[in-house]
């Protein structure tokens, strides 16, 4: 090995010689990890059932030796999870560069008995040489551009909101560009607005900075609804700074002094998507593949926006009534699990005379009544209070409270909504008890609504504690 370590032209090509060399005469399953990104990449291994992966760089006893760069031998019976049926121990060293920097792992799965000691200074001194001829070859391979751009496309698939998603787009189109800069803007029903990202893996320098405030004070201006149309029109752009200025499409763009370079591209359609931004202070002309992965990474951060927004569409249609937009009685099941005794009051509420109504002036009158019902009530709660369609004309409020006065008051300013729009209600009251389950509690509120139904209707009883 340390005749033929000299001759590979690579760092992958160097691992492939030390696995083949150590697998000759160690009785183990050898491998070597590199790392890449944020994690280790397995670069080389002997069997050919190897299955060649990566793993986060502080998983496992890989990820341990490679963060220690101390050489670590484990047996079954030690506190490591458990090893392959077929593995008796495992030892993994460090890929040690002359200026001691690890730049990668050396592992040897044991499948027969060994002194085990003598192995792993034997593969201690293999890492050792191996990591010298890797840092002489310039280091670990770097990620390449088609492996930067599947694991930003693997971010934005698992992105579990637009906040995430957003995050996970502008990181990818700094990383991918080798600018400094990205800013996404979303159409949005007042028009096209900046997006801030929430939790961003790196940070934004003073030019992007600079940018997002001064979009923010000009977030109406028409030239920036004119480039959107403009880049959704005609594809990807970029342009180099002139005399101080920086326009795309012959439009002056609202961008603060010292952007040198500046590529927009198209986020989905011109009317619900956007437009990414990707800037520098540097005029560096940037060459059209860069411009073609900034396309394919708008079209997955598009796709997964739309993704993310229709799942969120069909979670509300799934906890609403389709009729009022309210929350259903599925919903409220969920929501009276987490009441406190003693504050939330649950006010049972029923339309008078509905059935009248129906029978009368048929069902589509009735759903028009349930509608504006629905509307005034909500009016007529505070910020914060819920309100829920149970049954055919049946609504339940969930709201928190100091006192049951407080309570009996707000249902009276349902009573008092309903009759702004020519109807009745009758509403019950009860404050959870102590000790006393949601269901308890409803059962109480309900025994008050039709106490008020029975004094006549359109009112309000609160229920004996």
């Amino acid at each position: 090995m340390t005749a033929r370590l000299p001759l590979a032209a690579t760092a992958p090509e160097a691992c492939q010689l030390t696995v083949t060399a150590l697998g000759r005469y160690a009785p183990a399953h050898v491998s070597v990890l590199l790392p890449l990104h944020d994690r280790l990449r397995r670069v080389a291994a002997t069997g050919s059932w190897q299955i060649f992966a990566t793993l986060p760089l502080h998983t496992g006893l890989a990820g341990r030796v490679f963060v220690s760069g101390r050489a670590e031998t484990v047996r079954p019976t030690s506190d490591e999870p458990t090893l392959p049926p077929d593995v008796c121990a495992q030892t993994c060293v460090p890929l040690l560069a002359p200026t001691g920097t690890v730049v990668g792992v050396l592992t040897l799965d044991w499948t027969e008995p060994v002194a085990l000691p003598a192995w792993q200074a034997t593969a201690e001194q293999v890492g050792a040489r191996l990591g010298a001829r890797i840092a002489q070859l310039g280091g670990p391979p770097k990620e390449s551009r088609d492996e930067k751009l599947l694991r930003h496309a693997a971010n934005l698939t698992a992105a579990v909101d637009e906040a995430g998603l957003v995050d996970a787009a502008v990181d990818a189109a700094r990383d991918v560009s080798g600018l400094t800069s990205a800013i996404l803007l979303l159409a949005r029903p007042t028009g096209l607005r900046l997006v801030e990202p929430e939790h961003p893996h790196d940070a934004p320098g003073d030019l992007e900075c600079r940018i997002r405030r001064s979009l923010t004070r000009h977030q109406s201006h028409p030239t920036l609804e004119r480039l959107t149309a403009w880049v959704h029109e005609r594809g990807a752009a970029y342009t180099l700074a002139e005399d101080g200025t920086v326009g795309l499409g012959e439009q002056e763009l609202p961008l603060p002094d010292g952007v040198g370079t500046l590529i927009a591209v198209p986020l989905g359609p011109a009317e619900t998507g956007g437009l990414l931004l990707v800037a520098d202070e540097l005029v560096r002309r940037p060459d059209p593949t860069t411009v073609n992965l900034l396309e394919l990474l708008a079209a997955q951060a598009w796709i997964c926006l739309d993704r993310l927004r229709s799942l969120a569409g069909l979670r509300k249609r799934a906890g609403s009534d389709p009729l009022t937009g309210l929350r259903h009685y599925g919903s409220f099941g969920e929501r009276i699990t987490d009441t406190t005794p003693g504050r939330t009051a649950l006010l049972a509420i029923d339309v008078d005379d509905f059935k009248i109504i129906n029978d009368t002036y048929g069902h589509q009158a009735g759903d028009q009544v349930l509608v504006e019902l629905a509307r005034a009530l909500e009016t007529a709660l505070r910020q914060g209070d819920e309100l829920y369609r149970v049954g055919g004309d049946e609504f339940i409020a969930v709201i928190e409270v100091g006192r049951p006065e407080e309570a009996a008051g707000i249902a009276e300013r349902l009573v008092t909504a309903a009759r702004r729009v020519g109807r009745t209600i009758s509403v019950g009251v009860a404050v959870q008890n102590d000790a006393e389950s949601p269901e308890r509690t409803l059962r109480r509120a309900d025994a008050a609504l039709y106490d008020v139904k029975r004094d006549g209707r359109d009112g309000v009883r609160l229920a004996a504690a």
